[in-house]
């Protein structure tokens, strides 16, 4: 029961991939998504948590969030990733080439996806007015992951979960000690 499942997500994964990366013009887009999904890079959005605190120090809680956000994130991460062992989808599709050079060998879950997720959650807490912008980032980034040609569907959709899963307890933690 669980292989049929599994097959079936499985399938449902590289149709879903195919879509994304095989129906889009490549020249107009490959650098608009590079740079979204460089936006996402854990030096990007450590830069993001210190241009807040330096410009507006009352946002220091939700940058220690993010903080210990992001070690849950990157810890459970690789603890994942090492653990699955999923291979990108250039290197098990036949005809695909990604855009980019990937962080690493495996693909789930996204980490830049976790990121983005994980920031956009923190910044709607610290600005509410920016919470749709936030997630409309948030699911671009996951989207150009998949563009780009280093991850699948499934792996954005966990990159997603583990983000606000992070951001969530890193929130917890700091409305605990604070």
């Amino acid at each position: 029961m669980v292989q049929v499942i599994i097959q079936q997500v499985t399938r449902w994964d590289d149709r879903m991939f195919t879509r994304i990366f095989g129906n889009v013009n490549r020249k107009t887009w490959k650098h608009f998504f590079y740079i979204l999904s460089r936006s996402a890079d854990s030096y990007s959005c450590a830069l993001v948590g210190l241009l807040w605190a330096w410009v507006n120090p009352s946002t220091l809680p939700y940058v220690l969030a993010g903080v210990i956000g992001f070690a849950i994130e990157l810890s459970l991460y690789y603890l994942v990733k090492k653990n699955v062992k999923r291979p990108r989808p250039f290197r098990k599709m036949e005809g695909i080439s990604c855009l980019i050079v990937p962080p690493d060998e495996f693909s789930f879950p996204s980490g830049h996806t976790g990121a983005a997720f994980l920031m956009a959650m923190v910044m709607s807490m610290a600005f509410p007015i920016l919470c749709v912008p936030a997630l409309i980032w948030a699911v671009l980034v996951g989207f150009s992951r998949i563009y780009l040609g280093v991850h699948y569907p499934t792996d954005v959709l966990a990159g997603m979960a583990l983000g606000l899963f992070s951001a969530q307890i890193g929130l917890w933690v700091v409305h605990i000690i604070l």
